[in-house]
């Protein structure tokens, strides 16, 4: 009985101790991989931010992709504000805290950028301002970007992440489907190369328009792709559905997109990919 205390008292210490411990780690050195669901130390992560045992990237910001993508980049239409149609409650203090947390006017990074000798258009969507959910603004600087491209006979480069439409400016969110969806028909008209490239999560009015526009469309891996979510789709069927079901492997499976492409691959496959298409700039299609 005393042996059994001992042991007992014995184990309760290591408990504390153990406790301790981790209350010591400065939050955020382990971080738990939403796929594989294993545990990765940060420095693990590397300059990609992607989880060392399955592969998947974490989401980042537009300008931590912009760090190792480009050889150069020059922003445009940073200036544009979204006018707030609804007068929606706290919207204009949302807008204000996403734009300090990302250094963006909007959920979009629109520019020209280089990759060697490879100059076009280049748009990044970002997960960390409201989820990079399509307000006016997105819509806005996304169909600029395929105006400008078509003007100048430039390819685009379209890098989505997106909740979907966001719910603070209504149908005015949802009009931005048809307007980008307009500008890319005028870009693809003009005989122009576009290359969409799918990140985690690309879901709603995006995957249903201009996502899925793409000449060529890549994602990564593991990203999440679809219109509604999970929850959603379940208690519509009332069944439930396969945890991969929106998983980019799934979704390449079924021909919806051509390739995935690994974080580290991207900046030579987005230069071959340009480099092969760039015959097709200026060529009217029969």
């Amino acid at each position: 009985m005393q042996l059994f205390d001992e042991l007992k008292t014995l184990g309760q210490k290591h408990i504390k101790a153990d406790k301790n411990a981790q209350q010591s780690v400065p939050s955020g050195v382990w971080l738990a991989c939403p796929k594989c669901k294993k545990s990765v130390y940060h420095k693990d992560l590397g300059v990609y931010i992607t989880c060392p045992n399955c592969g998947y990237g974490f989401r980042i910001s537009s300008r931590q992709r912009l760090e190792w993508l480009t050889d150069s980049f020059s922003e445009m239409d940073q200036d544009l504000q979204t006018a707030d149609p609804l007068d929606f409650p706290d919207y204009a203090k949302k807008i204000e805290k996403a734009q300090r947390a990302t250094d963006l006017n909007d959920s979009v990074l629109t520019g020209v950028a280089k990759i060697g000798e490879q100059e076009f258009c280049l748009g990044i969507m970002d997960p960390k301002f409201i989820m990079g959910s399509m307000g006016t603004v997105t819509g806005e600087k996304i169909t600029r970007l395929f105006e400008y491209a078509t003007e100048h006979q430039k390819a685009v480069v379209l890098f989505t992440a997106s909740g979907g439409a966001r719910m603070q400016e209504g149908i005015f969110s949802l009009m931005q489907m048809a307007k980008v969806s307009q500008a890319v028909y005028a870009h693809s008209q003009a005989g122009l190369f576009y290359l969409s490239i799918i990140t985690d999560p690309t879901t709603g009015g995006v995957t249903a328009s201009f996502a899925m526009q793409g000449d060529i469309i890549l994602s990564e891996p593991h990203a999440l792709i679809g219109f509604a979510g999970k929850r959603v789709i379940e208690q519509t069927m009332h069944q439930k559905i396969p945890e991969d079901l929106q998983d980019a492997e799934n979704i390449l499976n079924h021909g919806f997109i051509d390739a995935i492409v690994k974080r580290e691959d991207e900046k030579k496959t987005i230069a071959w990919l340009l480099e092969m298409n760039q015959g097709k700039a200026g060529e009217q299609p029969s």
